[in-house]
């Protein structure tokens, strides 16, 4: 086996360290040699070249409640570094800061006028974010969540059906922030948020099904989230159920007044098409209706499913509370600056 190299060996052990801090909070030196297995000589280079580089600092002490000397605790700079989630609806835009550290400072929320500019509206709302969160100049990665096909290897989107929608938005976005640009399909975004924190956590193979403003899906496969050539996996809003596509039969207009049971009878269709392509053991009813319909309606939904496919399957309604766009949002904008900031890291093993 190949072995790391001294300054590979340093980057591995100082992104190790980094996210032990991420998810432990501040630590003592003794601490993170017992987590990291790392020797005396070695935690101590790299909490003195993590200072010098600004990205840890001393976080008070700790053991003052027993005999002999305290030990020094070390946090992250949390305001190293900033990003935002944005979610661009078709009545509104969300906009949420949070910190380094993950900690979210401010939301905003905005009407979005009839023929906006686009790209300049999106940049105020974010400004106000910052602004109101006492941050800096500005973020260091901006994700938007927006309806419509984003093109993996351009960026480009297609079919936004937002006022003012652009296909160059992101673009557009990066050249007024300075900030790296992600933009992203919404229900992508709501499934990594489910898949992180909500109910498909601890999954490799799930679908979500989006029940909400437009309807659509999103797939994650052996761990990574599906977005397909051009960006349209999971558009199942499209199919067609007789001579009405499924978004169709499963917008509020068409369900009000139905009872829960005919409304779970056209869930199922649509779960059906995504079980009978996919097989992913687990579908999430997203979106406002999926998630208010709760256990009730996912277990309506699995009853019809089970006399459709022979395929098992389990119904789950969604369970990340507020905005599941901005929370997916903001999960992988700190994903990419900490990559940025911190470092990727080659091993999540300790170099030694």
């Amino acid at each position: 086996m190949k072995t790391a190299d001294p300054t590979m060996a340093r980057a591995i052990n100082d992104r190790l360290a980094l996210d032990l801090l991420l998810e432990h909070g501040p630590l003592t030196a003794t601490q993170l040699r017992t987590l990291t297995g790392l020797s005396r000589p070695t935690v101590a280079d790299l909490i003195e070249r993590l200072r010098e580089s600004g990205l840890i600092e001393p976080a008070g002490e700790t053991g003052a409640d027993r005999r002999g000397p305290n030990a020094r605790l070390y946090g992250l700079v949390a305001g190293r570094a900033r990003v935002a989630g944005v979610d661009l609806r078709r009545d509104a835009v969300h906009a949420v800061v949070a910190d380094i550290a993950g900690t979210e400072t401010r939301t905003v929320t905005r009407p979005l006028p009839p023929a906006p500019d686009l790209p300049a509206f999106i940049d105020g709302v974010i400004t106000e974010a910052l602004g109101e969160a006492g941050a800096g100049p500005g973020a260091h990665t901006i994700v938007l969540g927006t309806p419509g096909l984003v093109r993996p290897r351009t960026g480009l989107v297609t079919a936004s059906g937002v006022p003012g929608g652009r296909p160059d938005l992101g673009r557009e976005l990066e050249a007024r922030t300075g900030a790296r640009v992600i933009l992203e399909n919404e229900v992508n975004l709501a499934t990594i948020a489910e898949h992180r924190a909500g109910a498909a956590a601890g999954r490799a193979d799930f679908a979500l099904l989006w029940l909400d403003d437009g309807i659509g899906a999103g797939i994650v496969l052996d761990g990574r989230l599906r977005r397909g050539a051009s960006g349209g996996a999971g558009e199942v809003g499209l199919l067609k159920v007789g001579a009405t596509d499924f978004c169709g039969l499963l917008e509020t207009s068409a369900v009000r007044g139905l009872p829960l049971d005919a409304v779970a009878e056209r869930i199922a269709r649509g779960v059906f098409a995504l079980v009978a392509v996919l097989d992913p053991g687990l579908v999430v009813l997203g979106g406002a209706f999926g998630r208010a319909g709760g256990d009730e309606l996912a277990a309506l939904v699995a009853a019809r499913l089970g006399e459709l496919s022979p395929a098992d399957t389990e119904i789950r309604p969604a369970v990340v509370a507020g905005d599941p766009i901005l929370r997916g949002a903001v999960l992988t904008a700190l994903d990419a600056a900490r990559d940025a900031v911190f470092g990727r890291a080659a091993s999540p093993e300790p170099a030694r």
